[in-house]
């Protein structure tokens, strides 16, 4: 899943997971990822920080306090990289921090790392 008010971000990260097999849900804010968690129970989840009316660090809270989805992993996304930022994603739950813009392959990357575990560790 991703979640991020940027249509071109949405789109970028669709295309390049659809082009590595991944089915991917997007939403553009944090009310419409809640409503779209519990129907499609994603594997991995790339949420923007800095979103309209419900932020990421309110909407991976939120995921994260659901205990169908505690283990689920929550990638927060944002153009900021310093450190507060990544200390309030971990704070909410996060398991992991991606700056934008992001590369394709830092995307399948982390997508590989969390959603896969077994498969990087063998690889590793």
């Amino acid at each position: 899943m991703v979640i991020d008010d940027s249509n071109t971000i949405r789109r970028s990260a669709e295309i390049f997971l659809v082009q590595a097999g991944c089915q991917v849900v997007l939403a553009e804010d944090g009310f419409d990822a809640l409503a779209k968690v519990a129907d499609h129970q994603p594997s991995v989840i790339f949420c923007d920080i800095m979103m309209p009316r419900l932020d990421g660090y309110q909407t991976c809270a939120l995921i994260k306090k659901n205990p169908r989805y505690k283990s689920t992993p929550v990638i927060m996304l944002s153009s900021k990289d310093g450190l507060f930022d990544r200390v309030r994603g971990r704070m909410v739950g996060s398991s992991e921090y991606l700056t934008k813009p992001f590369t394709k392959d830092s995307l399948l990357q982390t997508v590989a790392r969390f959603a896969f575990p077994s498969a990087t560790e063998s690889t590793s």
